[in-house]
């Protein structure tokens, strides 16, 4: 599997959201100062030669849906970000995300009460 770059990544949140649709369905739920109808049919032609997505075709319209789940593409991201910049270090993570996010007491209460509920799960 390949990173998305942000143009990708930003149609492939829309086709998870919309599950299907044509290139006009994607503009609509882009922002506004909307990209052109080629640039938004060039991206996904693109996330279809990656295999993100796929299309049905009706004549020479095509209505495209993703191939990719959102969560198996968001694991992918989230290890290769955390194998690049964290050392594979899970902890870094954590600690780093704690600090930027300038957590309260309460935050980190609530996250080591999870943290705990899970390692419950899995004994």
């Amino acid at each position: 599997m390949k990173e998305l770059t942000k143009a990708e990544d930003q149609v492939m949140q829309i086709l998870w959201k919309l599950k299907k649709g044509f290139v006009n369905d994607i503009i609509d739920q882009l922002p506004a100062s909307k990209p052109a109808y080629n640039t938004v049919s060039t991206i996904v032609r693109i996330l279809e030669t990656k295999g993100f997505v796929d299309h049905k075709a009706y004549g020479k319209t095509h209505e495209y849906f993703p191939v990719v789940a959102k969560e198996k593409y968001t694991r992918f991201y989230l290890n290769n970000m955390m194998k690049g910049h964290f050392d594979g270090s899970l902890h870094k993570l954590v600690s780093f995300f704690a600090n930027e996010n300038e957590l309260t007491a309460a935050e980190i209460d609530e996250l080591v009460k999870r943290l705990k509920e899970i390692k419950k799960e899995k004994q």
